[in-house]
């Protein structure tokens, strides 16, 4: 006597082998993503970038270079500050280097390398026969390098270091 499986016995079959098919696949990735071996390394310094402004004065002229102490290369800007009386009455000098830009701030057109400084940057104060004592403050602001597609350095000021281990 021959016994012949239903149609329905045959798809609950197919069925099952099916999902023990599927359940063992995912076992199996799990060995070889598991076991998976490289070779190699790439070192990576977690440095940072640190800019130190130098000013002196001398006739009435703040002289600023920015050195930079960190370990990568660096943008830096710079932006003076003397009050609403005096503001108007400073003037940039400098190598060509430095242009003004945005936010009023002055801009240092080429990379800054770790451990070298900017070419001087002096601004004339007019003090405007004036007898008070006064500061003129120099703000400074470093970015680290970065690079496009095709390799070439830019600047992102609106950059943000991101908190990490928090």
């Amino acid at each position: 006597m021959k016994k012949k499986f239903s149609k329905k016995s045959l798809c609950l079959a197919a069925a099952a082998l099916a999902l023990t098919a599927g359940l063992s696949v995912n076992s199996a990735m799990a060995y070889f993503t598991t076991y998976a071996t490289a070779a190699g390394g790439v070192t990576i310094s977690l440095g940072s970038t640190t800019t130190v402004p130098e000013e002196t004065v001398s006739d009435w002229t703040k002289h600023i270079v920015i050195k930079n102490t960190g370990d990568f290369e660096c943008y830096v800007r710079v932006k003076v500050f003397a009050g609403d009386k005096y503001q108007d009455g400073l003037k940039y000098q400098g190598s060509e280097k430095w242009s003004p830009g945005e936010g009023d701030y002055y801009y240092y057109s080429d990379v800054v390398l770790a451990g070298g400084e900017t070419e001087e940057l002096q601004v004339k104060i007019d003090s405007k026969d004036s007898e008070e004592e006064f500061n003129v403050i120099v703000a400074q602001e470093c970015t680290p390098v970065l690079y496009d597609d095709q390799g070439n350095p830019y600047a992102d000021w609106n950059a943000k270091q991101e908190e990490v281990g928090e």
